[in-house]
């Protein structure tokens, strides 16, 4: 294992090689004995993650987000299956040297956290699946025109943001601009962007996951550590019915639904989500 750090600010941008010969860009935040560590959504990087969530879950606990494989900073090809994801995943843990955490995965994040969890349950204490499916689940084989549209072009799209990642309520729309001002407002050591083919393949992930199989329900019953399980109310590209679902198929979960908000109700709700992370994962501690 080798590391290097590009600055000695605390969320600057560091760098390990796993195993596996990749070099995974990293940052790393606050302090604690068991890391909560981050799986990012769809096209995201280290720089898509609120800077306001990050400082409410790392004022109690180290926190570690990473970019995956062939993701902006860090050097490989994307995969285009969610196991190969949480095998990469599992590889970059491995690799800062920690023997135990918790982990948080957000929209195809929860889908690579849910494969960690059935192929290294040691590796893992507690669960927290923001937007969340559960693999083979009715009606989740690709997302919906509008949607893809909205965040699946090859150039970015502000307004597609906005009209996924939250409600369109007065209120939530308000809370957008100033979260999209948060994320996108970063001008100092700012990581690589996603590329297309990051993009095409993190979509064939997500296709195959979502293609219909009762029997690949039954996999997530195996996940026997607690789980939380949150989504927004009006969450357009991983819709609330499948948070529910997912919830009720494992054995020890809570289920959280954020009013007035959508995709990225955890961002909207940085400050209420990151007090429910911090008591449910303190009765892990």
């Amino acid at each position: 294992m080798t590391t290097t750090e590009e600055e000695t600010a605390t969320d600057s941008i560091s760098r390990v090689t796993a195993e596996n010969g990749i070099e995974y860009a990293y940052r790393d935040f606050g302090a604690g004995d068991v890391p909560l560590v981050l799986l990012q959504h769809f096209r995201g990087s280290l720089d898509n993650w609120d800077p306001a969530l990050i400082d409410a879950l790392a004022s109690e606990r180290r926190v570690v987000a990473f970019d995956n494989v062939g993701v902006a900073g860090t050097t490989g090809r994307t995969p285009s299956r969610v196991e190969a994801m949480a095998h990469d995943a599992i590889a970059f843990v491995d690799a800062i040297g920690v023997e135990r955490i918790d982990l948080l995965g957000f929209s195809i994040g929860s889908f690579v956290a849910q494969e960690i969890a059935l192929i290294r349950p040691d590796l893992l204490r507690r669960l927290v699946l923001a937007s969340a499916a559960p693999q083979g689940a009715p009606g989740m084989h690709g997302w919906a025109p509008d949607v893809i549209g909205a965040v699946g072009g090859r150039e970015p799209n502000p307004q597609g943001y906005l009209d996924v990642f939250f409600a369109h309520t007065d209120s939530s729309r308000q809370a957008g601009q100033e979260v999209a001002g948060r994320i996108f407002g970063r001008t100092a050591d700012r990581d690589e962007p996603t590329s297309w083919e990051t993009r095409q393949a993190q979509y064939d992930a997500i296709c195959a996951w979502g293609i219909p199989n009762h029997a690949l329900l039954e996999r997530v019953t195996g996940i026997q550590l607690p789980v939380f399980v949150a989504n927004g109310d009006s969450d357009p590209m991983i819709l609330p019915r499948y948070s529910h679902l997912l919830a009720g198929l494992l054995p020890d979960a809570r289920l959280k639904i954020y009013p007035d908000a959508a995709h990225g109700f955890l961002f909207q709700h940085h400050a209420e989500f990151a007090a429910d992370v911090h008591v449910f994962l303190e009765e892990g501690d």
